[in-house]
C-alpha cells in the first residue's frame, strides 16, 4: 500500500534472540522476503499477510503496551514505509529493534533504531546476497548475527570477523541452525578460538514447539 505496510502478524511475546533475549517484546512481522535461506523458519511470511496503515500499526503496538518493539520479517527493508514506521515508533517512545538480513541497505534507518543484522553464511545458500557496504554503517549498539550450520560456516564467520574487525564495530552474536548443528559443538569451537562473539540459542524454540507461530 502507498501509505502503509503489508504485515504478516503483530503479537507480544518474549524476545528469543540477541542481547535482548528474554525481554517482553512486541513483534511486527512484515510480509515478503527476496531471499530463500535453506534454514528459513518463517516461510509463511513470504506471501501471507495484509495491508495496514501506519496509524493502525502504531495504535496496535500502543494497545499491546510493551516498551520494546522488534520489526522483523520476511525482510522489513523491502517495504519503503517501514522506515517512517520505525521513526514514528521511536517518536512514541518505544525502543525499536530491526531484524534485517544484511542484504538491504541499512543506512536510511532511523539512528535511534538498533539494527540486528544477519550476515548470511555459506550453508544458507544466500551468502552472495550480503551487502558488505552495510558494515560501514554499523555502530556499537548494533548487533551482527551469524547462523552456523556446519564447520565450514564457522570458519567463514571467523574469517569475516577477523577481516573486517567486526568485534570493534558491533556486538557479535552466533547461533546454530536449529536441528542441524549441536549448540555444544559450536560452543567448543568458539571457546577454542576465543572468538569475540556471544553464543545464543533461539529461546522461543525451547519454550514452545519449534514450529509454533505467533510466539
Amino acid at each position: 500500500p502507498q501509505d502503509g505496510v503489508v504485515l504478516h502478524e503483530i503479537y507480544a511475546s518474549v524476545q528469543g534472540e540477541s542481547t535482548y533475549a528474554g525481554l517482553p517484546c512486541t513483534f511486527i512481522r512484515t510480509t515478503a522476503c527476496h531471499l530463500r535461506c535453506t534454514y528459513c523458519d518463517t516461510p509463511h511470511a513470504f506471501t501471507q499477510g495484509g495491508p495496514w496503515s501506519l496509524d493502525a500499526v502504531v495504535a496496535e503496538v500502543g494497545r499491546l503496551g510493551v516498551p520494546l518493539v522488534e520489526i522483523t520479517g520476511g525482510e522489513p527493508l523491502l517495504q519503503p514505509n517501514v522506515l517512517p514506521l520505525m521513526r514514528r515508533l521511536c517518536d512514541e517512545g518505544f525502543e525499536v529493534l530491526l531484524e534485517t538480513s544484511g542484504a538491504c541497505d541499512i543506512s536510511e534507518v532511523d539512528p535511534r533504531v538498533i539494527r540486528i543484522m544477519d550476515l548470511k553464511t555459506p550453508s544458507s545458500g544466500e551468502c552472495e546476497a550480503n551487502l558488505w557496504a552495510n558494515l560501514a554503517h554499523l555502530r556499537p549498539q548494533d548487533e551482527v548475527k551469524f547462523v552456523v550450520g556446519d564447520r565450514n560456516d564457522y570458519q567463514w564467520c571467523r574469517g569475516v570477523i577477523a577481516e573486517h574487525q567486526l568485534d570493534t564495530k558491533a556486538t557479535l552474536l552466533m547461533g546454530t541452525v536449529f536441528g542441524r548443528l549441536q549448540p555444544s559443538e559450536l560452543v567448543e569451537w568458539i571457546v577454542q578460538d576465543k572468538l569475540p562473539v556471544r553464543m545464543q540459542l533461539q529461546m522461543h524454540k525451547y519454550i514452545w514447539e519449534p514450529d509454533l507461530r505467533g510466539v
